[in-house]
């Protein structure tokens, strides 16, 4: 019975534990619109205004408070990050998992990669 019950409890310990993937620009590109996400463009405020994905958030990878912003966001909701062409955001996804979001999902290739699968950005 014991045993039982610590491979149960082992279980759930392990079914509750964040998971960060990363997607081609194809699956990525099927949650735009999609109001039961966040979208996070991680990338400078200038990066983001020359163009990024609809319905993306800017939240500054450099800004001093970039961990306090990143908290403060919806836990509930399925995170999707991007920056120019990923390190930031598999850096930032390694952040949201420290910070208990359970879905992040993390943008193969950044905006290059969307960009040159043709997909448009917004100004």
């Amino acid at each position: 019975m014991k045993s039982l019950l610590f491979t149960f409890v082992l279980f759930i310990g392990y079914s509750s534990v964040a998971q960060i993937q990363l997607l081609g620009v194809v699956d990525f590109k099927k949650i735009e619109g999609n109001k039961n996400v966040l979208i996070v463009d991680v990338r400078t405020p200038y990066e983001y205004n020359s163009g990024h994905i609809q319905g993306a958030i800017n939240i500054d990878y450099y800004a001093t408070d970039f961990k306090t912003q990143l908290s403060k966001l919806d836990h509930t909701l399925p995170i999707y990050i991007y920056c120019h062409s990923g390190v930031r955001s598999a850096k930032a996804a390694h952040t949201l998992k420290d910070l208990n979001f359970m879905k992040i999902y993390d943008l193969d290739g950044g905006i290059v990669a969307w960009k040159k699968a043709g997909y448009r950005t917004v100004k």
